[in-house]
């Protein structure tokens, strides 16, 4: 008798769900009892039989996380019961950040893979109190979370998710400031640098350069741009993209932001109540615009050493490095 209960309960809770695999999202209240939540999870249309699944949770003493859960209705029993729970036996997915995305894009893809839901990571992202248990002294956690392949666990708390990425980007900046000794000390006294400010700006300088190789030559405009006495307006950075993330992250402060579809205008450089435009406010943005890797890192702590204040796209990716503005204009015509 024993074995026919065993063996029915198994094949139960392997069956495949209703469904043919549509995703859906469920929040969950804390303190459902097994019969509460198999009505939620029936009217979402993850099982096939209400009592069937009570009965299963009772049995397995499954007791959802509250909170948002991202599921799939083809989900066996088992499954759905494992991301309710956020057990560690859950599935892992492999997920890759590429270099420069920002958190929303970062956020599509993990909710594409089912990691955690876009709209609650962006929300963990900009999280007051995890910003401080982070001790990451933006608005946000852009620009630390790191660009990298990882192994994420499916249905995950977007918390957790933003915890990993940032403790990546920390253990990348140690093994970036430890191939340029002293590097970063020396920053904090010429520019008064801190963690913040050197990954801000390799954000820029990673949306600015498609190629690795420029890294290094962009950051030193950049340098250049803030020391030198002559380049007007003074300590400007004038990076095009800088603005558009005002728009991207703010685009209630700024009436050039309206309509904004990611092409960057006149009329959005020339508005001041973007605090993200760089060629009306100086010095550095806010925060970081971007996520950048370790080549965008190294080249703020060792950028090429030249004269150039100004670039501008060659095509496939590269740039015309100019010394001065008539320089730059001539290689605008070319």
């Amino acid at each position: 008798m024993l074995s026919v209960f065993l063996f029915v309960f198994v094949r139960y809770a392997r069956g495949k769900g209703p469904g043919p695999g549509a995703r859906r999202l469920l929040d969950l209240p804390s303190g459902l009892s097994a019969g509460e939540l198999s009505e939620r999870l029936m009217a979402a249309g993850l099982a096939r039989s209400g009592s069937a699944l009570a009965w299963y949770l009772r049995l397995t003493r499954t007791h959802a996380v509250p909170g948002p859960h991202l599921l799939r209705d083809d989900l066996s029993p088992r499954e759905l019961a494992q991301r309710l729970t956020r057990s560690p036996g859950r599935a892992f997915v492999k997920v890759t950040i590429p270099e420069g995305w920002q958190h929303r894009q970062i956020a599509e893809r993990l909710a594409e893979l089912e990691v955690c839901p876009a709209p609650d990571f962006g929300k963990a992202v900009f999280d007051p109190a995890l910003l401080r248990e982070l001790h990451l002294r933006g608005a946000s956690s852009e620009g630390f979370l790191f660009p990298a392949t990882y192994e994420l666990q499916v249905d995950s708390e977007p918390a957790t998710v933003v915890r990993l990425l940032v403790a990546e980007a920390r253990k990348r900046l140690v093994r970036v400031a430890q191939r340029e000794p002293g590097a970063v000390e020396r920053l904090a006294k010429s520019d008064g640098f801190d963690e913040h400010d050197i990954v801000t700006l390799a954000s820029i300088v990673e949306r600015e350069a498609a190629d690795p190789a420029e890294h290094p030559l962009i950051a030193s405009v950049f340098f250049n741009r803030l020391h030198d006495p002559t380049f007007r307006p003074l300590r400007s950075l004038e990076s095009d993209p800088t603005a558009g993330y005002g728009c991207l992250v703010e685009p209630g402060l700024a009436p050039s932001c309206a309509g904004f579809r990611g092409q960057i205008t006149p009329a959005l450089l020339r508005d001041p109540r973007n605090r993200y435009n760089t060629y009306r406010h100086p010095g550095l943005p806010p925060g970081p615009i971007s996520n950048p890797g370790e080549h965008a890192l190294m080249a703020v702590l060792a950028p090429a050493s030249t004269d150039y204040l100004y670039f501008v796209a060659s095509g496939q990716g590269h740039h015309t490095f100019s010394k001065t503005f008539a320089e730059h204009r001539n290689a605008i015509t070319r």
